[in-house]
């Protein structure tokens, strides 16, 4: 039985050869949606392959799985698979995948309650700083003031999302440059972008020893930032978008030749100054059409047997 082999050498190179050709592209960060489309097809075909290969590998151990899974195909099916001839490295796989599954859920759901926690820590510290007023009825989705002599902005995920500005950043962000940084971070709630780093962290810290994991966090920390950009200048236009970063991270030191933890915020400002030229709509469809048939080829593949024995 060679589709579940087939299905693993499938994964592999799809996560080898899907990083590197993102890597060789000139438009994903003309088109940071689209970019973050094509990383979740790829990530999500591979862990495709690996599921498909262990249903199979599980059919050709267990009986009693094989009854389940081929429970309504037609005669003959179950025959081109060749479960019959496999050896006990058909086990020995299933068990392997079934337990790297298991640890990936284990990974999110712990990424999901670090999360939470920090959330909550995050909303006590609100509730201390910047307390209701008597007779003040909490409002959701509001903005949230706080005393601060540095200025900073952020955006607080939750049921409500929250945008937290300092006064410092009240002081010095003029004109649009405040709507601008609300419609960044609306950007983000939007899109729930949270869902997004918390998947692609429990992957990476669930996985650390395989490449497109890492690669798959790293990228989507970046192009989340640059697809909150672009929706923030298209409504208030990139110059307006551009110095309102520059306001918030000037005292951080991100612009000088020292690498700080925000050193991709110069990119970004370079990024919106230079304004560069979309994708044609044609192009853009094509891309994102192209990348969802990425994880139907494993399905394919993993039919190939059956179709014959139908054909």
């Amino acid at each position: 039985m060679m589709v579940p082999v087939a299905l693993l050498l499938l994964g592999a190179l799809t996560a080898v050869a899907g990083p590197r050709l993102l890597a060789r592209a000139d438009w994903t960060d003309r088109e940071p949606v689209v970019a973050l489309w094509v990383w979740q097809c790829v990530v999500a075909a591979v862990l495709l392959c690996c599921a498909l290969s262990m249903t199979l590998s599980a059919a050709a151990a267990w009986q009693a799985v094989r009854g389940h899974v081929f429970a309504t195909a037609p005669n003959g099916v179950v025959d081109a698979y060749a479960l019959s001839t496999t050896g006990p490295w058909a086990a020995v796989t299933a068990v392997a995948l079934a337990c790297a599954g298991l640890w990936s859920g284990a990974m999110l759901v712990r990424e999901i309650a670090r999360a939470r926690a920090r959330r909550n820590r995050q909303q006590a510290e609100l509730r201390l700083r910047s307390p209701l007023l008597p007779g003040e009825e909490p409002a959701d989705g509001r903005l949230v003031v706080l005393e601060g002599e540095r200025p900073d902005a952020w955006w607080l995920p939750g049921a409500a999302p929250q945008l937290v500005v300092t006064t410092a950043a009240l002081r010095r962000l003029k004109g649009r440059q405040l709507d601008a940084v609300l419609a960044h971070e609306q950007g983000h709630a939007q899109a729930r972008h949270d869902w997004l780093l918390h998947c692609s962290a429990a992957l990476a810290g669930g996985f650390p020893q395989i490449p497109v994991f890492a690669a798959f966090r790293d990228e989507m920390h970046r192009l989340v930032e640059l697809a909150a950009d672009d929706m923030a200048s298209r409504r208030h236009g990139r110059l307006t978008t551009a110095l309102a970063l520059v306001e918030l991270n000037e005292d951080r030191g991100v612009f000088g030749p020292a690498p700080t933890p925000h050193a991709h915020v110069p990119q970004r400002v370079d990024r919106l100054l230079t304004a560069p030229d979309r994708l044609p709509a044609r192009h853009r469809l094509r891309l994102t059409a192209t990348a969802a048939l990425v994880p139907v080829i494993p399905v394919l593949v993993a039919l190939v047997p059956s179709l014959r024995a139908l054909g």
